[in-house]
């Protein structure tokens, strides 16, 4: 028997996991909710693996960590959504139809989580395949990026459960840096003497359209929220705006890294200040190549077909483990869409083949010297 068969044989029992998962809502602020979701995935992963993990705990957030022997390999996920608690009572979708699988955070990415378990399991769960499950990715993995960091550093390589809309593996995913930019300048009455004023809003005017036109061919540099001002009868003394950067590469993270931060004011005694910088590093194709390959050879003898690569401009905690330098494929979780957003769903025929990927690309870097 194959390992897609096997798979596609157990197809209910990951689905009926998937709604478990579910049916426990896990927005990343909310830890009550995230404690009751790891617990309950624990529960999950020691039943199908035959092993307990790591329970973690780091500023209230819980992380589940199936340590692998050094030099193995590791699948990566997360279990906090972006969604509230209360969306699950007024979804707009059935849960479950004849072919999909809705729920808030079903396609980010609690299939691809329940996918990553049952592949483990159909390999045998082997000492040298390990999985570790954080609960802020969502929120930019402030709390565990040093466990990430630490993690992947003794992996040979990294797998990460995040969904595909069209079953793509992701081997680029653009680096973030996030910014605010604030502005002081002076208040004055803004009918009697504004002259007297320095208006932080024209300075941030000039601010922002002078950050969004560092954006080049690939490279986007987006102010986003902005704000100016007390009163409407006020010259504003006190502004700012955040932006938003995607950059494909590092070096070019680092060149606009710079820019950003020598910004001088355009009115006479008007004050910038920039706070912040870069979030994520650049997940660079370059870096997953070898592992690409290893995939589309691994599908072809499963019998999955053809799988592309494709780059991205989002963000996840694969960038955290490439920008260690560490092999990272990503993309390897549920296909479905509508990610974030109401009616986000994965399709129930993509579980047992993607999750035969992933158990035949891990054995295949476990069985390499």
């Amino acid at each position: 028997m194959t390992l897609l068969d096997e798979l596609t044989m157990r197809t209910e029992d990951m689905v009926q996991d998937v709604l478990g998962l579910c049916r426990i809502e896990s927005p990343s602020h909310d830890f009550t909710q995230l404690a009751e979701i790891a617990e309950h995935t624990a529960e999950l992963g020691t039943r199908l693996l035959g092993r307990t993990p790591e329970r973690i705990q780091a500023e209230g957030r819980p992380a589940l960590y199936w340590k692998p022997q050094p030099g193995g390999v590791l699948l990566l996920g997360h279990l906090d959504t972006v969604w509230p608690v209360g969306t699950l009572r007024n979804w707009p979708t059935p849960l479950r139809t004849q072919t999909t699988l809705s729920c808030p955070g079903v396609f980010d990415m609690k299939a691809g989580i329940v996918q990553g378990l049952y592949a483990m399991t159909a390999i045998g769960a082997p000492a040298g395949a390990g999985m570790l499950l954080t609960t802020d990715e969502e929120i930019g993995s402030p709390v565990f990026r040093p466990l990430i960091e630490k993690a992947a550093s003794r992996a040979r390589a990294v797998l990460v459960l995040e969904a595909s809309a069209d079953g793509a593996l992701k081997t680029g995913r653009k680096g973030i840096s996030q910014y605010v930019v604030r502005i002081s300048g002076r208040a004055a009455h803004a009918g009697l003497e504004p002259e007297k004023g320095v208006n932080a809003l024209l300075e941030l005017s000039a601010q922002a359209r002078a950050v969004a036109a560092f954006g080049s061919d690939g490279l986007t540099v987006t102010p986003t929220l902005a704000a100016a001002g007390t009163t409407a009868n006020t010259v504003p003394a006190e502004a700012y705006f955040h932006v938003d950067v995607r950059a494909r590469t590092r070096a070019e993270q680092d060149a606009l890294h710079t820019r950003m931060s020598t910004l001088t004011p355009v009115l006479p005694r008007a004050e910038v200040t920039v706070e912040g910088g870069p979030n994520r590093p650049p997940m660079e194709p370059g870096q997953s190549a070898k592992l690409m390959d290893m995939a589309r050879t691994t599908a072809m003898d499963l019998g999955l077909g053809a799988v592309h690569a494709v780059s991205v401009g989002g963000a996840s905690d694969g960038n955290i483990t490439a920008g260690i330098g560490i092999p990272t494929l990503d993309g390897l979780g549920a296909v479905g869409g509508h990610a974030h957003a109401d009616g986000e769903y994965a399709l129930i025929t993509e579980m047992p083949r993607r999750s035969a990927l992933v158990a035949g690309l891990t054995a295949r870097l476990l069985s390499q010297t």
